[in-house]
């Protein structure tokens, strides 16, 4: 009889701190085909994308060392850091 087979659990590297972590716990920041950076949610957000844990201190990380701009192929300015850090801090931060 063959074992039972369980479901992975899809794991995403966050580019403020470089640890893996489970997708569920983490927020997608994509960029459109336009060229627009923005957080995605759903995580169904068609573009470009990058995985930060939820802490505002991943995401200043990402900005300062251009990680983000590398993995999304865009400059990410000071105004949208801003407000992807508000959305962060309105979507709950965590450190799990």
């Amino acid at each position: 009889m063959a074992p039972a087979k369980t479901k992975k659990t899809p794991e995403r590297r966050c580019v403020g701190c470089g640890e893996h972590k489970p997708k569920s716990s983490m927020i997608r920041v994509v960029r459109s085909p336009e060229g627009e950076v923005s957080l995605d949610l759903t995580g169904k957000k068609s573009g470009r994308g990058a995985y930060v844990c939820k802490s505002a201190e991943c995401l200043r990380r990402a900005v300062k060392s251009r990680a983000l701009a590398r993995n999304l192929g865009v400059a990410v300015g000071d105004d949208i850091a801003e407000a992807l850090a508000a959305e962060i801090e309105a979507v709950g931060e965590t450190d799990a």
